[in-house]
């Protein structure tokens, strides 16, 4: 079976390769937040109480 092909503009093509990009410094920060939260290590934040102007 032959394979199908999609022709797109340069530009849509960069702007599609651009968000293909994974930010693997986030990830691994993620990853490092599960581990945390899996092993107990979290903190719970509290909201600020409002403060009447």
């Amino acid at each position: 079976m032959p394979a199908e092909t999609v022709t797109i503009s340069k530009a849509e093509y960069e702007r599609l390769k651009e968000s293909s990009k994974i930010d693997w410094e986030l990830v691994k920060r993620i990853e490092r937040s599960l581990e945390d939260a899996k092993h107990g290590r979290i903190t719970e934040i509290k909201p600020e109480a409002t403060h009447k102007a």
